[in-house]
């Protein structure tokens, strides 16, 4: 169905390929995974599937590429949309209704499909994907994870016989994460439906592929067995970690199989207690009482009460629409705030003027390259150090550590979405204020970018700042938070430690957690570091 023959890519002006002498076919029928680290060629490989790359990215592309048989040098993008339907990394940048009902329907009309059709597939996918409540709604109101949605309803209603898809479930909590692959997969499986899916959190779809891509960053690409690959692959889920830790050959793909296996080492786990992270200071950094948001009639968040003390890492979760980013922006002052109050330092940033609120309290958003607005990365660095009145090179020491080896002269709008991430999470925690609040940032952010980024948020907290970090990334809350707030229908439902808080949740708990219940592991690092003292297993 897919081919690509002898393809090498490169940027405009570019010295080395992103892609170099790709030789790959993906059958009909096949849900294909695609990893590599951040800025590796992902996005690059998925563009080139419909042409996108390099009609519309520039640069040169060698060799050729084919779906069901057509070329894409033959054929523009807009003559592939019957066959191949594309979801891009940022949901809201592909939209061009207002209402989820209009956008679901867009694709079709513009195929010239009979209106009783439209209006069957409509509802089908409305109930596919868990979001016939949000009809009528329009498209700016929704949360992250609803427009995540709403993105792929929309090009799953043209029923394409190739499914292009990146990072489809980066902003999706587990249960719509969960929901949403049980859908890609039942077009797989029961229509014959091509998919090609590029997803950092790997732990999600692994499991589910019949074949493993794997871009290795100098442009080589190898593909095979998802079992073969992921063995010996950097990129490499907790749960395939916890595999090769204990001895298990092969590794297990699923917290199911690794279950059937762990029987021996929750045994040696028994009498043993995870290092704890370090000791929480304790000072109270920001305030928050009786805070409500509403929009209309909509009631986002409900009389919150909250408390941010210095050292602390806050993991702020609850699905899709539960009230997260609203908090977060009416404790920054920026975002509207029906009611309550905030303190920080004796000042309400709500109150405040917009330079003075962010010096008391730093907010990063989910849409983080709405921050960036210089030619050049190098560009955006000096003007971070400058705005921060830090030395200079502070900025780019510190995207350094996030996503090493991107070149200062790099337009920011041609970094992938996680090195865009990186470079804002750089400019913004320059000279981060006593309070730091971060909305979705380990999206587009591989293991090891994550594992970089956990450390730059524990230093935070170290230097005696209040980091609050909204996400769905359970890993990510693993091993980065001292305490996790669960919030459902604008509410705090849940307020405690992190292993007392996830380890029972089906839903919010790591691959590790949910291996060796009801023991109160949480990553594969505790127990590498529990066992290091034992002989290795037989």
């Amino acid at each position: 169905m897919i081919r690509f023959e002898n393809v090498t890519f490169f940027h405009t002006d570019a010295q080395r390929p992103v892609l170099a002498e790709v030789d790959l076919h993906i059958p009909e029928g096949e849900l294909c995974l695609v990893t590599g680290r951040t800025g590796a060629g992902k996005s690059t490989l998925l563009g080139a599937v419909n042409g996108l790359v390099p009609r519309f990215t520039g640069g040169t592309l060698l060799g050729r590429v084919t779906v069901d048989g057509q070329s894409t040098a033959d054929h523009p993008p807009q003559e592939f949309a019957e066959l191949v339907g594309v979801v891009g990394q940022d949901p809201l940048a592909g939209f061009v209704t207002d209402t989820v009902e209009d956008e679901l329907a867009y694709g079709m009309e513009q195929l010239g499909m009979a209106p009783e059709v439209m209006r069957k597939r409509v509802e089908e996918t409305l109930d596919l994907l868990g979001i016939a409540e949000l009809r009528r709604r329009a498209l700016r109101t929704l949360s992250g994870g609803q427009q995540q949605r709403v993105a792929i309803g929309s090009v799953l209603t043209s029923h394409p016989k190739v499914l292009v898809l990146d990072e489809p479930t980066s902003a999706l909590d587990p249960t719509a994460a969960e929901d949403v692959l049980a859908a890609i997969i039942r077009l797989v499986h029961d229509l014959g439906t091509t998919v090609l899916v590029a997803e950092h959190r790997v732990e999600r779809v692994l499991q589910y592929a019949d074949r493993l891509v794997h871009l290795d960053g100098d442009g080589r690409v190898r593909h095979g067995e998802p079992a073969a690959l992921i063995a010996g692959s950097d990129i490499a889920p907790p749960v395939v970690r916890l595999g090769r830790l204990a001895g298990w050959e092969p590794p297990p793909l699923s917290v199911r199989d690794a279950r059937r296996r762990a029987a021996g080492l929750r045994e040696r786990l028994t009498d043993r207690e995870p290092a704890p992270l370090p000791a929480v200071a304790g000072e109270s950094r920001l305030t928050a009482e009786r805070v409500s948001v509403a929009y209309g009639q909509i009631m986002a968040v409900r009389a919150v009460d909250l408390d941010l003390r210095a050292g602390e890492v806050v993991a702020l979760m609850g699905r899709n629409g539960s009230g997260k980013s609203s908090l977060l922006w009416a404790l920054q002052g920026s975002g509207p705030r029906r009611s309550g109050s905030v303190d920080v330092a004796g000042t309400d940033p709500g109150k405040a003027s917009a330079k003075a609120a962010r010096a008391l309290v730093g907010l990063v958003p989910q849409t983080a390259a709405d921050l960036i607005y210089l030619d050049t990365v190098e560009a955006e660095c000096r003007q971070g150090d400058t705005e921060s009145a830090v030395a200079p090179g502070t900025c780019r020491a510190l995207l350094d550590t996030l996503a090493p080896g991107i070149p200062g002269d790099r337009h920011p709008r041609d970094l992938s979405e996680g090195q865009k991430l990186a470079l804002v999470l750089a400019v913004q925690l320059s000279s981060a204020p006593g309070v730091v609040l971060l909305d979705e940032p380990t999206r587009g952010l591989d293991y090891h970018a994550k594992q970089r980024f956990t450390e730059t948020v524990r230093a935070q907290a170290a230097a005696g700042r209040a980091v609050v970090v909204a996400t769905h990334d359970v890993e990510f809350v693993a091993g980065a938070a001292d305490r996790v707030i669960v919030m459902a229908e604008g509410e705090i439902v849940a307020d405690g430690p992190t292993a007392e808080v996830v380890v029972s949740s089906p839903a919010f708990a790591p691959q590790v957690a949910k291996v060796l219940a009801p023991l109160p592991w949480l990553t594969v690092e505790q127990i590498a570091g529990a066992l290091s003292g034992q002989e290795a297993p037989a």
